[in-house]
């Protein structure tokens, strides 16, 4: 194979994936909670070295390198911007901690507090997950004792009763597995947030990480990147085409 055909058909596949995980974050823009992805991309060694049919250092074509390629995608945990709705079901987590739910027999963190009351008098998730006390036990409140209030350090207050939200964190951001509906599963197991820290936020909701104008400049720079090594493709296919007519024809 063409040595610049191989590194433009990894360089268009390395575009591609960051086109995908762009292409994720502007389609989450207006998902509360939600974490952009990047795309990490690491330089890789020809495909001999790869192979182990060369080594590097060795002062052959091969220590040329072979493009990049794509390592894998981390999560950015920065803080979304958060917003009043004056939604008594809304919370948002100032600093550092994460909602605790429970989806299927496992327990999940999440930044998306826009939860809901179901008629069980529980807290849930827009998909149904419950959310989770300290106790480990769903937290609700009585749809008959009246009002309820939360607490600006995510205790539920309702006729005298209390209920404190589970707030956990892991002990490294590295810990988080990200999943689906906004829920990540923590590799190790996390800790509480100090009481001193927790700070929750009624009627507010944290707004989606994504920054469109940002992912609109890198996507424009991801097309073109990979338009061009689309074309890159193409001309040395047409290189290697006109080659091979002429020695056919020699």
């Amino acid at each position: 194979m063409s040595y610049g055909l191989y590194i433009s058909a990894e360089g268009a596949m390395a575009q591609q994936a960051r086109l995908e995980n762009l292409s994720n974050n502007l389609a989450n823009v207006a998902t509360p909670g939600f974490k952009r992805d990047l795309a990490v991309l690491q330089a890789r060694y020809a495909e001999q070295t790869q192979e182990g049919q060369d080594y590097p250092g060795s002062h052959t074509q091969n220590d040329l390198g072979g493009g990049v390629m794509v390592k894998g995608a981390t999560t950015d945990f920065s803080p979304g911007p958060i917003k009043q709705t004056g939604i008594p079901t809304d919370m948002a987590i100032e600093g550092d901690g994460f909602f605790v739910v429970k989806h299927g027999n496992q327990r999940m963190l999440t930044r998306a507090g826009n939860f809901m009351i179901n008629d069980l008098g529980q807290f849930t998730t827009q998909e149904g997950d419950p959310l989770l006390s300290e106790d480990g036990e769903p937290a609700r409140i009585d749809p008959t004792a009246g009002p309820w209030n939360l607490a600006a350090n995510g205790t539920i207050l309702q006729n005298g009763n209390t209920t404190n939200l589970a707030l956990e964190k892991p002990h490294s951001m590295g810990d988080l597995v990200k999943l689906g509906d906004n829920l990540f599963s923590p590799l190790a197991e996390p800790q509480r947030v100090a009481t001193e820290q927790r700070r929750v936020m009624g009627g507010h909701l944290e707004l989606s990480g994504v920054k469109p104008p940002l992912e609109m400049i890198e996507l424009i720079e991801t097309a073109r990147v990979f338009e061009a090594n689309v074309n890159m493709v193409k001309f040395h296919d047409q290189m290697l085409e006109s080659v091979v007519e002429r020695l056919m024809k020699s």
